[in-house]
Protein backbone atom coordinates (compact mmCIF):
# COMPACT_ATOMS: atom_id res chain seq x y z
CA UNK A 1 0.00 0.00 0.00
CA UNK A 2 1.85 2.80 -1.48
CA UNK A 3 -0.22 5.54 -0.25
CA UNK A 4 -1.04 4.44 3.40
CA UNK A 5 -2.37 6.72 6.06
CA UNK A 6 -1.29 5.06 8.99
CA UNK A 7 -3.88 5.29 12.07
CA UNK A 8 -1.59 5.26 15.14
CA UNK A 9 -4.08 4.01 17.03
CA UNK A 10 -4.07 0.59 15.87
CA UNK A 11 -1.11 -0.98 15.53
CA UNK A 12 -0.62 -3.55 13.49
CA UNK A 13 3.14 -6.37 12.28
CA UNK A 14 0.49 -8.27 10.01
CA UNK A 15 2.53 -7.37 7.32
CA UNK A 16 -0.11 -10.09 4.88
CA UNK A 17 -2.94 -8.00 5.30
CA UNK A 18 -4.06 -5.38 2.45
CA UNK A 19 -4.70 -2.27 5.34
CA UNK A 20 -1.12 -2.55 6.98
CA UNK A 21 1.02 -0.12 6.13
CA UNK A 22 4.19 -1.35 4.86
CA UNK A 23 6.63 1.00 6.02
CA UNK A 24 4.92 1.51 9.43
CA UNK A 25 3.36 -1.07 12.30
CA UNK A 26 0.18 0.44 11.83
CA UNK A 27 -3.54 -0.61 10.29
CA UNK A 28 -4.97 2.08 7.98
CA UNK A 29 -8.58 1.83 8.73
CA UNK A 30 -10.41 4.17 10.80
CA UNK A 31 -11.76 1.49 12.96
CA UNK A 32 -11.10 -2.96 13.26
CA UNK A 33 -13.93 -5.54 14.43
CA UNK A 34 -12.51 -7.75 17.04
CA UNK A 35 -14.17 -10.78 17.10
CA UNK A 36 -13.72 -14.25 18.47
CA UNK A 37 -13.92 -17.71 17.44
CA UNK A 38 -13.91 -19.74 20.81
CA UNK A 39 -17.52 -19.77 22.99
CA UNK A 40 -15.58 -18.77 25.98
CA UNK A 41 -12.58 -17.02 25.04
CA UNK A 42 -9.62 -16.65 27.78
CA UNK A 43 -6.80 -16.11 25.94
CA UNK A 44 -5.44 -13.41 23.29
CA UNK A 45 -5.04 -16.11 20.86
CA UNK A 46 -8.46 -17.17 21.21
CA UNK A 47 -9.52 -13.31 19.24
CA UNK A 48 -9.40 -12.14 15.62
CA UNK A 49 -9.08 -9.08 13.65
CA UNK A 50 -12.31 -9.27 11.89
CA UNK A 51 -11.20 -6.40 9.35
CA UNK A 52 -8.21 -8.58 8.37
CA UNK A 53 -8.14 -9.00 4.12
CA UNK A 54 -5.82 -10.26 2.69
CA UNK A 55 -3.04 -8.58 0.58
CA UNK A 56 -2.83 -9.34 -3.19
Amino acid sequence: MNNCKANHCIECTVQQCANHCERENYCSLDRIMVGTHEANPTMDQCTDCQSFQLRK
